[in-house]
């Protein structure tokens, strides 16, 4: 059974780097037909999906995050990573990992899920 699992730092500071990294096992990253998200959740506001990666290491983005999101895998160690640059306020939210058959997911459905880690954004 694939397990996910999301690290990285609790808060940050507004204009930094966000940097979040998920650890998979029970699933390589490269099995085909299998989409590996990130999603993030702001208080009040709905799930937003950030972009994703699938198998073959091709990176779909959201175009609302004005290229603040980038994604990347490292295989050996079965992870892919979230870089969120500029951060604001805004961006404090819940933010999951997520494995998938669809590239864009917006509800928590058939997909497996991280247990999401909080990130706030203050100085």
């Amino acid at each position: 059974q694939v397990q996910l699992q999301e690290s990285g730092p609790s808060l940050v500071k507004p204009s930094q780097t966000l940097s979040l990294t998920c650890t998979v096992s029970g699933e390589s990253i490269t099995t085909n037909a299998f989409y590996w998200s990130w999603i993030r959740q702001s208080p009040g506001k709905e799930l937003e999906w950030m972009g994703a990666i699938d198998s073959s290491g091709i990176i779909y983005s959201n175009p609302s995050l004005q290229r603040r999101a980038s994604i990347s895998r490292d295989t050996s160690k079965n992870q892919f990573t979230l870089q969120l640059s500029s951060v604001t306020p805004e961006d404090t939210a819940v933010y999951y990992c997520v494995r998938d058959r669809v590239v864009v997911v917006t509800a928590k459905g058939a997909g497996s899920w991280g247990q999401g880690t909080q990130v706030t954004v203050s100085s």
